[in-house]
């Protein structure tokens, strides 16, 4: 048994490098930092990281003896682009670093809430990476046919789109998609692509539809929410009213119920049933789907939790609660190197959408309504490990009367990591997660 009080210690920033946009001069702010938070989320496309600076206007000379100089706003100047090299680690045992160098260099965003006095300047700092900023001064124009997960990968990684030199982790999806950019700009083309992409390993349209794209410490993701809840648990973590943890477990400090089943609002969004009306403009026609989850998502999916959610009454959970209207994309786009290949496609099959919305986009609005049916909030010891999209696996205690407490076979179990800070003080270290998952029920290790 061991406690968990010596990891919460306060981490080292080993680095905080900020080089001048003009060249050749570097400020080393690690010493001035009070607060450092950074942020992964897979409901973000890009890392972030925040820091509360307080500067002196000193430093030191040759010698390490204290100087005075201009504070590093105006002498730098920070006016916002410039390269940060950041290193930082967690206070564990077997301690995590994070670096970011070379192409996962962080830049400064903004400089906020500065509050400039005789003495002393405190500010903070917001930096993100290279790509954040590049997706802002590039546009996705070409044409793109076949396999969504190698568009995803061009407008990613080709000179045309991002250029990313970052590790990129891209799921093969099952379904063609043929689409123009429009000079719509890259991350949100790839975000738009995610709620149309089908996981290749379900070898089966209109069951297992939905990925995330996002950005953690590793790299790039585009990745299928079934693959995600299907990986391994990477770490295991036990809340009790004591300072003992045993079988491996790492101790949780705090945790909230941030929501639960909010039934109205799930009705509202049409987990459990809702209707689609696909308007064919080319026949002047439309076509209604009724796209129920005990019909046409269940045992489709990998789920985080044992219990279906079939478990909502049937008075809620079977009647129509959502109305949808959409638009078939008959006739556009067909697939083919040139004009007359394209037009033979057209005609082998002219009644026929080039996409299958009909099935793909309603079950995917249906499974990410469904991913955040339950979301926790906890407080750790520092741990510069996790990542955004990680499993973990959880075990809170069962309210009852006995003196021995029991864990909660309901809300115990698999979790995924929706987001995380790390928070780095001049006293502690913490890692605050938010944890999701679509059912309840505790699945077996």
């Amino acid at each position: 048994m061991a406690t968990q009080n010596k990891d919460t210690r306060a981490g080292d920033i080993k680095k905080f490098d900020v080089y001048s946009n003009k060249g050749g001069k570097v400020v080393d702010l690690s010493g001035g930092i009070s607060d450092l938070r950074y942020y992964e989320s897979v409901l973000s496309n890009s890392v972030s990281l925040s820091v509360v600076v307080s500067d002196s206007g000193y430093k030191a000379d040759g010698e390490g003896n204290p100087k005075e100089d201009v504070g590093v706003l105006d002498d730098l100047p920070i006016r916002g682009g410039e390269q940060c090299i950041v290193e930082i680690k967690d206070a564990k045992e077997n301690a995590t670093t994070l670096k970011f160098n070379g192409d996962s260099s962080l830049y400064i965003n903004r400089v906020k809430n500065s509050s400039p006095k005789v003495n002393q300047d405190v500010f903070i700092l917001d930096l993100s990476s290279r790509e954040f900023f590049a997706n802002e001064q590039t546009r996705v124009v070409s044409r793109y046919d076949g396999k969504i997960s190698e568009n995803v990968k061009k407008i990613l990684e080709d000179d045309e789109g991002l250029k990313i030199k970052k590790d990129i982790k891209v799921d093969e999806t099952l379904i063609d998609y043929n689409f123009i950019g429009n000079d719509r700009k890259p991350f949100y083309v790839c975000t738009w692509l995610a709620s149309k992409s089908v996981p290749a390993e379900s070898g089966k349209k209109g069951s297992a539809a939905g990925f995330f794209f996002y950005e953690n410490y590793d790299g790039f993701n585009f990745r299928s929410i079934d693959a995600l809840f299907d990986q391994d648990y990477k770490k295991k973590y036990l809340y009790n009213d004591t300072e003992e943890t045993t079988d491996g477990f790492e101790k949780v400090l705090n945790y909230e119920v941030s929501r639960d089943i909010d039934l109205q609002q799930n009705l509202s969004l049409g987990v459990y049933s809702n209707r689609s009306i696909f308007f064919d403009y080319y026949a002047m026609d439309y076509k209604v789907r009724n796209f129920v989850y005990d019909e046409d998502q269940k045992d489709g999916i990998v789920t985080g939790g044992n219990n279906d959610i079939d478990s909502v009454s049937d008075e809620f959970r079977l009647p129509v609660s959502r109305l949808m209207s959409h638009v078939l994309d008959i006739g556009t786009l067909p697939p083919g190197k040139d004009i007359s290949s394209q037009l033979s496609n057209w005609k082998s099959s002219p009644f026929d959408p080039t996409y299958d919305c009909f099935n793909t986009m309603v079950q995917s609005i249906m499974r990410y309504n469904q991913m955040f049916t339950i979301k926790i909030n906890i407080v750790i010891a520092g741990d510069f490990s996790l990542r955004a999209g990680d499993l973990v696996y959880c075990e809170f205690p069962q309210v009852m009367g006995e003196k021995e407490k029991k864990n909660n076979k309901e809300t115990g179990g698999i979790y995924m990591i929706s987001s995380l800070c790390h928070r780095i003080t001049s006293s502690d270290t913490f890692t605050s997660l938010t944890l999701v998952r679509d059912s309840f029920g505790r699945k077996p290790f």
